[in-house]
């Protein structure tokens, strides 16, 4: 008797695979390359011909949506948008395995107006939690200010939760 085996991704994406990790969900790309949904990052061709490794708890938001998947990385970083011919199991693994990194999501007012998202995000390798700031549009990142309210907010949340 034959044992079912997970998803096979190409071999560029499992060549970059850390010890432990394993695919979960693995989807065609319009442009002929795949993307690959693992136990610990979720893998996006590039146009390059490569791969980017996303660790899932660096993504803050992904969704899917006529035929795309929308992967927004954590601390303003880079986005990726990949149209997907036949997602599989791809959509609903990425929502699960982004859901199960977050240990503490909380919205924030700020003195003078607007506020700050601070996420708090388990790392599925480690146990590690890595903190970001997404502050509303129009307030800028780098005032020293916002920067010193914004980790007073976290310091608080971190004594709250234990983490």
């Amino acid at each position: 008797m034959r044992l079912l085996r997970g998803p096979r991704p190409p071999a560029a994406v499992r060549e970059s695979f850390v010890r432990g990790e394993r695919a979960l969900a693995v989807a065609p790309t319009r442009g002929g390359s795949h993307v690959v949904a693992t136990s610990l990052a979720l893998h996006v061709p590039t146009a390059e011909g490569g791969f980017t490794r996303v660790p899932w708890e660096n993504v803050d938001q992904a969704s899917w949506k006529d035929g795309w998947l929308h992967v927004q990385e954590t601390g303003g970083g880079p986005e990726h948008h990949v149209r997907l011919t036949e997602p599989g199991s791809v959509p609903e693994t990425v929502r699960e395995r982004v859901t199960a990194t977050i240990a503490v999501n909380h919205q924030a007012k700020l003195p003078g107006g607007g506020s700050v998202r601070i996420a708090g995000r388990r790392s599925p390798a480690d146990g590690t939690v890595r903190w970001s700031f997404v502050f509303d549009a129009g307030l800028d990142p780098a005032d020293p200010g916002l920067r010193a309210r914004a980790e007073q907010i976290l310091e608080d949340l971190r004594r709250q939760t234990g983490l």
